[in-house]
């Protein structure tokens, strides 16, 4: 019984190590999949949201003047008023944390602050299953940052639009 045991135990160490450097390497190509992709300075951007509160990119290249698309699809099931995303592109040197803060005030507006000169572009308010598309285009040479104003997504769900 005891050698029974000690082969099986055996047999599955081995699985695991044979299996596990696929792994690895099946991650490494999509890791530089998605490398590649955010790359090549498209001017489609495709950027997913989920019900774990997180952007599926946290970096998007863009060239200065680029027209581009934006489609932010949620790819989670709450609805929007549980677990709502968005898309704000805020300009250069907003403070993202008064920006939130005005933005909990704006319910009423999906979370957008009515008037507000501190973004460049933004999605509509989303929920699980339904997606957004915009356009604009990007602004001069610089780092942007971009959020969900869903109050208290911003902590997480952000980042950066690089323009070079």
């Amino acid at each position: 019984m005891k050698y029974i045991y000690y082969t099986l135990l055996i047999f599955l160490f081995t699985l695991n190590c044979e299996s596990s450097p696929k792994k690895n390497s099946q991650n490494k190509k999509n890791t530089e999949k998605d490398l590649n992709e955010v790359k090549s300075n498209s001017n489609k951007i495709l950027l997913l949201s989920d019900d774990q509160m997180k952007f599926d990119q946290n970096i998007l290249l863009v060239k200065v003047g680029q027209k581009i698309t934006l489609t932010l699809k949620h790819v989670g099931k709450l609805d929007k008023t549980i677990m709502g995303h968005n898309f704000v592109l805020l300009k250069k040197d907003v403070s993202v944390s008064n920006f939130a803060q005005l933005a909990n005030e704006s319910a009423n507006n999906d979370y957008i602050p009515n008037n507000s000169n501190d973004i460049i572009a933004h999605t509509k308010m989303i929920g699980g299953g339904e997606s957004d598309t915009i356009n604009f285009d990007a602004p001069e040479k610089g780092v942007y940052t971009y959020i969900c104003s869903f109050p208290g997504h911003f902590a997480l769900m952000r980042g950066k639009l690089i323009v070079d």
